[in-house]
């Protein structure tokens, strides 16, 4: 029974959320930027599980539609031996914006292999991070050095943030007045975004930070609401 309450366990686990690193496979990296100059962007899979794994890519457009996403990934299917590790190829195959950041979801699913055994439940996560492309005209820039150009409104009971940069701006935190929004996630380059505004709060001063291209957290900004 012990070997079905941990299984049961992983499940809900992997219900709850997947992250960059489970059940001993780990993926290199929170996020994928794919710079626009280059011929292909790349992500490692590593298997320090005791188990081989069938890893299985692909990648998603942002609005999670049927339509292909402009990239092919290799391979896109394949078995991960124990301690083995493996780089997964991203190339451009279609045509994209040259004056804004793209923005895509890359999945990773891990698949254990195990023996067949009654009362046992064998899991697969699946793990989705950003795959951002960022044209060659943006080079040498990057997000965090344009952040000041968000301007920030109240908005009913949320705020909103207008983005007049060509940069996907991925929030890790933003506060208002002292208090942490509950929920926060990105706004797209010339787009808007709403986030619901803590209770009992209605404007004043707005402190956030960004989350650069390699997962860490980037400075303070500060802009007024």
């Amino acid at each position: 029974m012990k070997v079905f309450h941990k299984t049961v366990l992983a499940g809900l686990l992997a219900v709850l959320g997947s992250t960059a690193a489970h059940a001993g496979v780990v993926i290199g990296g929170t996020r994928v930027i794919y710079d626009g100059s280059k011929k292909e962007a790349s992500l490692s899979v590593n298997n320090a599980d005791n188990v081989p794994y069938l890893i299985q890519s692909w990648i998603d457009m942002p609005d999670g539609g049927a339509e292909k996403a402009p990239f092919i990934i290799t391979p896109p299917l394949y078995r991960l031996d124990q301690g083995q590790k493996n780089v997964m190829r991203i190339v451009r195959a279609g045509n994209l914006a040259e004056d804004k950041e793209s923005m895509f979801w890359l999945n990773v699913k891990s698949i254990p292999s195990a023996e067949k055994k009654e009362n046992t439940l064998q899991v697969a996560v699946k793990t989705r991070i950003k795959l951002i492309y960022r044209p060659e005209s943006l080079k040498g820039t990057s997000p965090e050095k344009v952040a000041d150009k968000l301007t920030w409104q109240k908005s009913g009971n949320d705020i909103q943030v207008t983005n007049p940069t060509s940069y996907y701006m991925n929030f890790n935190e933003i506060d208002v007045s002292g208090k942490k929004l509950p929920e926060v996630t990105y706004v797209a380059p010339g787009s808007t975004a709403r986030f619901a505004l803590p209770a009992g709060v209605s404007g004043g001063q707005v402190e956030f930070k960004l989350i650069s291209d390699f997962g860490g957290t980037g400075a303070v900004h500060k802009a007024a609401m």
